[in-house]
Order: C-alpha cells, then sequence, then structure tokens
C-alpha cells in the first residue's frame, strides 16, 4: 500500500512540480482541513467570479428572444420570453445580492443559486420544446438549447474548487439531463441521450482538475504571500487578519482569546557585535521553538524585527501564563558567545481586560511587554497586572534592544 501511495504521489509531483508539499495535496480533494487565510481568499474570489458570470448570463440570456421570435410560433416564443426574463432577473439579483465577505457559505449559497437558475431554465425550456413540432431553422434553434449544461459545466473551470466541491456543483446539472431524459421516455433516442451524457460526464472531469489546478496554484500563492521568509512564521499582514478573524469568533461565541506579545532581549546587539546572519539565526531558532510548543489552533506571527506575536484561540490568561512559563522555560537559543537568548513577554485576554477590539488588546500586551522589559528583561506581565497601572511605562524602552 506504501509503494502505491508513493507511486501516486509521485506522479502528482511531476505534474505540479514544487506547487504544493505531500500534506497539502488533501486540500485538492476537501476543503475541510483549509487554513483560514486561504479559506477567506477563496470565498472572495468565488463570489467575485459568480458575479461576473451572473451579470454576463443576466445580460445575454434575455437577448437570445430575438431569434427566438424569427424562428418559433408567437405562443411558444411568449412562454421562452417569460422564462428567459425570469432567469435575467434571478442573475440580476445574485449580482446585487451577494458580496464578497470572505465566507465560504455565502460562496456555496452564490455558486448554487448561479447553477441552480440555468439547471431550472434548461429544465423548463425543454418541457416547452419537446411538446412542439418544429422542424428546419426551428428545429435546430432548438437543439441548440440542449447545449446549456455543456455551457455550465465548462463554467465550474474559472473557480478554484476542490474535487469534493466540483463534484456537488456538477451533481445538480448530470442529475437534470437525466430527469430530462425520464421526463421524455417514450420518445427519447438513446444513442444521443447516451452520448451527450457521457460528454458531460468527460466536461466535468476536464472542468474539475481545472478548477483542482487553480486551486493549487492558489494555495502556493498564498502560502508565499502569507508567511515571513526569514521564520516560516506568519507575517504582520497575514496576521492581522488572523487577529481580526479569531477575535470575533470568540466575541461571537463569548470565549476567552490571548495574546502574546514577545520581544527578544538586547538583540540589537547581535547584529552590531556579530552581524546580522547571526541575527537572522536567531529569529530563526527563536521562531522554531516558539512554534514548536503551540497547539494547531494557535498561531505564531512575526510582528516586526525581533517582535513575536502568538495568538492563543480559546485561551483563559491563567493558561496563557502557564503556556508561556513553559516557553520561557524551555528558552529561545544561544546568542555566537552562548549566553541564553531570553524574551519580555506581555500577555492581554480579551475577557478579563473587557478589550472591545483585538487592536486594544493588541496594544495591551505591547505595553505589558514594556513593561516586562522596563523592569529587568526576561519575564512574562500577565493579566494580573492592570491596565492603568501601565500608563507610566517610559517610552524610552522602545530604543532598547
Amino acid at each position: 500500500m506504501s509503494r502505491l501511495t508513493d507511486m501516486l504521489w509521485t506522479r502528482l509531483t511531476g505534474m505540479m512540480p514544487g506547487e504544493l508539499d505531500r500534506s497539502e495535496f488533501v486540500w485538492l480533494v476537501s476543503p475541510h482541513t483549509h487554513f483560514q487565510l486561504l479559506t477567506r481568499r477563496r470565498a472572495t474570489m468565488i463570489v467575485n467570479r459568480v458575479r461576473i458570470l451572473a451579470l454576463l448570463f443576466g445580460v445575454l440570456t434575455p437577448l437570445w428572444t430575438i431569434i427566438d421570435y424569427v424562428v418559433f410560433p408567437q405562443l411558444l416564443w411568449l412562454q421562452l420570453v417569460a422564462l428567459r426574463v425570469s432567469a435575467s432577473i434571478a442573475f440580476f439579483a445574485i449580482v446585487v445580492g451577494y458580496r464578497p465577505a470572505g465566507r465560504m457559505g455565502d460562496a456555496y449559497r452564490a455558486i448554487g443559486l448561479l447553477f441552480a437558475v440555468p439547471t431550472v431554465f434548461y429544465v423548463a425550456s425543454h418541457q416547452m420544446l419537446a411538446g412542439m413540432q418544429l422542424s428546419g431553422l426551428s428545429s435546430a434553434i432548438a437543439t441548440g438549447y440542449a447545449f446549456l449544461p455543456f455551457v455550465l459545466l465548462a463554467g465550474l473551470s474559472i473557480f478554484p474548487l476542490t474535487l469534493l466541491e466540483s463534484l456537488m456543483v456538477a451533481s445538480p446539472i448530470l442529475c437534470a439531463h437525466l430527469l430530462s431524459g425520464y421526463l421524455n421516455w417514450p420518445t427519447l433516442e438513446w444513442p444521443s441521450f447516451a452520448g451527450a451524457f457521457w460528454l458531460m460526464t468527460l466536461i466535468t472531469g476536464v472542468s474539475a482538475l481545472a478548477g483542482i489546478s487553480q486551486l493549487a496554484f492558489m494555495i502556493a500563492l498564498v502560502r508565499q504571500a502569507i508567511r515571513d521568509p526569514l521564520t516560516g512564521a506568519f507575517s504582520r499582514r497575514s496576521g492581522e487578519e488572523i487577529l481580526d478573524l479569531q477575535f470575533a469568533l470568540a466575541e461571537r461565541n463569548n470565549r476567552p482569546f490571548s495574546i502574546a506579545f514577545v520581544d527578544l532581549d538586547h538583540f540589537k546587539s547581535v547584529n552590531d557585535n556579530f552581524g546580522h546572519e547571526a541575527g537572522d539565526q536567531i529569529l530563526r531558532e527563536a521562531a522554531s521553538r516558539l512554534a514548536s510548543l503551540l497547539r494547531r489552533s494557535d498561531t505564531l506571527v512575526r510582528w516586526g524585527g525581533e517582535e513575536f506575536i502568538l495568538i492563543l484561540q480559546d485561551t483563559r490568561s491563567d493558561c496563557a501564563d502557564h503556556f508561556l512559563e513553559r516557553l520561557r522555560a524551555q528558552g529561545f537559543g544561544l546568542r555566537p558567545d552562548d549566553a541564553p537568548v531570553t524574551a519580555s513577554i506581555g500577555v492581554a485576554e480579551r475577557m478579563l481586560d473587557r478589550s472591545r477590539n483585538w487592536q486594544q488588546l493588541l496594544e495591551l500586551a505591547d505595553r505589558r511587554m514594556y513593561h516586562a522589559k522596563s523592569n529587568g528583561r526576561d519575564r512574562i506581565i500577565g493579566c494580573t497586572f492592570p491596565p492603568e497601572s501601565l500608563s507610566q511605562v517610559s517610552q524610552v524602552c522602545t530604543q532598547a534592544g
């Protein structure tokens, strides 16, 4: 079994060299293990593309009534006009009703509605046309209505979807084709019907592959954009997004949420005395040690220079203090002169500090960190230190390394 797995892995990495790590290939199959920032960006892209397609369909759908007027009887034309106008209104409702908010629930609803409107249109128009005796040009135009499912399935290729998501979106369209065959069972032409279904299945596969390829490329780009290249921690910009997401979640669920502001002590002297390469090595080692004790739900952010932020989701202040003491006992590495690297740490917790937003919480953790520096460094100032006592902390500490 392991040999088969290794062989499949070799084949896959050969098709997408250098794009994904082995652990990330499961992200192409199911969205359940995607990290928050990827989910947010993907949801935004899906909603934006849904709105573009909906606008295109909303404009083009009623324009075809001119062709219908030329080739179809008046009664059938009026029925098709009503159907087309209704579909166009539904498309414009999608354009107006959805705005990118970074939530996959909105993205799923938007893409579901986008594909549901043409699917209903296809089934309804197919029934209208099946009851008519058409010939010549009108018969040829009527046949063109049967190509709508193919267009929809091909349209899947513009979305960065996982394999599971592509199959879930395509399944109703394939089922609609089967339903149309069932409704016309007495007059069904089996060779033509089976050939069309096979072609739709093939298009679904190609579109799913295109969507997966987009997703793989997006994962690689997002990973590069959100990580600090030196330490591998999240960058400051992505850290702000994570803080915004997780603080809102903690507030909505009334759960604890802690932030630790970590500043390496005397770091400037390392750069001055041993060079920036030695400083970079210390930053890499410190980030590695910080990350080694974090849970999967926690986040390490390089805030700037020698400053790091630990985002501790669903963590009370006492638990945060206990975790940070373990971290401090483990140490942050060694300087080139073999002296231990130490850090000054400030902690703040949403509920205990009654913070209204993550910016206020982060500022409080920052002030406690400076208080730790002004009182000898290599220590932790937690939530037991009241915010009002921090107002006199000297800003001279900002000059200390």
